[in-house]
């Protein structure tokens, strides 16, 4: 019979081994974010999350808001009406694609007042037609608006071959307003001056063609930074300013387009508003083949 010892040796429990990956007493490692949290004081996480937050802001504004600054619609309300201008128009592209002319004649209207003139746009750079400028431009007319034709400067090609392309596709006629220039970049690899001559070539080109000075359009800070010269305030002046009460450039100017969130009817959309500078009848004293020797009234300030 075996001893009260050897029994219970016979007995002993087998030793139970933790299963494979676990332990009790071995705790799992810390995640970084959790190690950031127990080291790092408040105050740099506020730090470090406004520098985030402001990452975010500059990319928003760099990449959607600084390339078309002078396009951006309003975040907040409708388009807005300056007061003491009865002459209005619109300027169109492809972008409002096919426009009922019938109802926007006979509906359009802004701040009360019947839509007079409509810019179109018609070439960009030297070989981009706007789709939808010959119907545009026809149908504009025969609508009874008064219209005009413009060119959006490109950043890769010379003035000279911008100006040809223009003037191989548009044909202004007489009680057209005078073709436009819309610039609102300039190319890196240029400096300034090369710059202004490139402009200055088109717009001499253009003019030798009409008969004209044709209109620049652009928006007032980048005329002030790179077309301020006596030279182009012989043109025309288109401004592009919205959302604000008055224009705050100080010299003279013909147009202001003022809103790009207009709606109208005939028009799917938004269209950009602008105003003229005048009373009608000095609108159409601007029109090829109206216009005189004699100093314009209309420029105001």
């Amino acid at each position: 019979m075996p001893s009260t010892n050897s029994r219970r040796k016979g007995r002993q429990r087998p030793v139970r081994r933790p299963a494979s990956g676990s332990s009790r007493r071995r705790s799992k490692p810390r995640s970084l974010y959790s190690w950031l949290f127990r080291k790092l004081p408040g105050w740099a996480w506020l730090i470090g999350g406004g520098l985030i937050v402001g990452a975010y802001v500059w990319a928003f504004y760099y990449f959607f808001v600084s390339p078309f600054g002078f396009r951006w619609r309003a975040l907040y309300g409708d388009a807005s009406y300056p007061e003491g201008y009865e002459i209005h128009g619109i300027d169109i592209s492809h972008h409002q694609g096919e426009i009922d002319w019938e109802v926007l004649r006979n509906n359009g209207m802004i701040d009360k007042y019947p839509v007079r003139f409509v810019m179109i746009k018609a070439t960009e750079g030297a070989s981009n037609l706007d789709r939808r400028f010959k119907e545009n431009f026809h149908q504009a007319r025969e609508y009874g608006f008064v219209r005009g034709a413009y060119h959006f400067w490109s950043t890769t090609s010379s003035g000279r071959a911008q100006a040809e392309y223009f003037l191989s596709n548009v044909q202004l006629e007489e009680g057209d307003l005078p073709p436009v220039l819309d610039v609102e970049r300039k190319p890196k690899t240029q400096t300034t001056e090369e710059f202004k001559e490139s402009v200055l070539t088109w717009l001499r080109l253009v003019e030798r063609h009409y008969g004209v000075k044709p209109i620049i359009y652009t928006y007032y800070k980048f005329k002030m930074a790179y077309l301020s010269d006596s030279v182009f305030d012989a043109y025309p002046y288109w401004i592009a300013h919205y959302y604000v009460d008055k224009v705050e450039y100080k010299g003279k100017w013909k147009f202001w387009q003022h809103t790009d969130c207009g709606r109208l009817p005939g028009i799917k959309g938004y269209v950009d508003f602008d105003i003229y500078n005048g009373s009608y009848y000095d609108l159409l004293r601007l029109t090829i083949g109206n216009q005189d020797d004699e100093e314009d009234d209309s420029w105001y300030d």
